[in-house]
């Protein structure tokens, strides 16, 4: 392996035909030259310079690594300039893997102000729900992961995650837009306690079953689906009620029904999650804090 700094220093005094001139170009002493000049002929084996006069020749191996020596140089420079790129956020690829009403509200958002502000820092994304998406996260497959938990859930994560909570999302009753309990501005879960229900993911089918048990029934649940367009539109043809979250209704509201408030109030939390290593990658932590600043805007919605 050569030393780069004996490689630069060499293809000077390649350029300007001797040491002194060298060492005046670089800013070096003469003494200085002559010993990098030697310890680069001890790296590579065999001398690069020979007399003549009071000049200087390339040996054989030293006008092949003068030829290498400008490549090696203006190579050095391309990286050099590409990672200040990353380093300055004109470049960098963050893959974000998030649930779908995430993907749909927050991230939209959170690359619009990475666009305006950093337009060479590129964004994956992926979708997936907990806790899918933190075992992807784990495989590194993406560099930051959106998901959500509920009250009395902790998410199993490795020690070199780091959880970066973002906002609390409130949980809304679906009902058809003609039920009677639509009149209400709040309902009561016991309230629902003879309806059929269409429920959701795992995640949120187990945190639904736990609520409705608290209320001292359990629920009939008609329909399973994940699809939140599927939940809507079968509760707006009066097949059943839904529990859904407040994200989902920011871009998605079937004409025909209606979200009520659940009282006593019931949240789910959500949060970004990411290796602690990748936040001093510069555009990994940006894309963070745009999420931060987007969800600041949305905490208890």
């Amino acid at each position: 392996m050569f030393d780069t700094r004996h490689i630069r220093t060499f293809h000077e005094v390649v350029r300007t035909g001797s040491y002194s001139a060298a060492a005046r170009a670089l800013g070096y002493t003469q003494p200085a030259i002559t010993q990098q000049m030697k310890a680069l002929e001890r790296d590579v084996g065999t001398p690069l310079f020979s007399r003549s006069g009071r000049g200087l020749r390339l040996t054989e191996a030293g006008e092949t690594l003068s030829r290498h020596a400008a490549v090696i140089l203006d190579d050095m420079s391309a990286a050099r300039r590409q990672m200040n790129s990353f380093t300055r956020l004109r470049a960098g690829r963050v893959r974000v893997c998030a649930f779908p009403s995430a993907n749909a509200t927050l991230v939209p958002e959170a690359l619009a102000l990475l666009a305006a502000g950093h337009p060479g820092v590129s964004v994956e994304l992926l979708e997936e729900e907990p806790p899918g998406s933190l075992r992807r996260l784990a495989r590194g497959e993406c560099d930051i992961t959106l998901a959500f938990t509920y009250p009395g859930l902790r998410e199993d994560v490795p020690g070199e995650v780091m959880e970066v909570p973002l906002m609390e999302d409130q949980l809304l009753v679906l009902l058809r837009a003609g039920h009677p309990l639509a009149r209400r501005r709040a309902v009561r879960l016991a309230d629902l306690a003879d309806e059929r229900w269409i429920a959701g993911c795992p995640r949120c089918r187990v945190h639904f079953l736990h609520e409705c048990a608290e209320q001292g029934f359990a629920p009939d649940i008609a329909f399973t689906t994940d699809d939140n367009l599927v939940v809507q539109s079968l509760v707006a043809e009066g097949l059943g009620v839904a529990m859904m979250p407040g994200l989902v209704l920011n871009f998605l509201r079937h004409p025909k029904v209606a979200g009520r408030a659940l009282q006593p109030a019931s949240r789910r939390q959500v949060a970004a999650y990411v290796l602690r290593e990748h936040l001093r990658i510069p555009a990994t932590a940006l894309v963070l804090e745009e999420l931060r600043a987007v969800a600041a805007n949305k905490a208890g919605c």
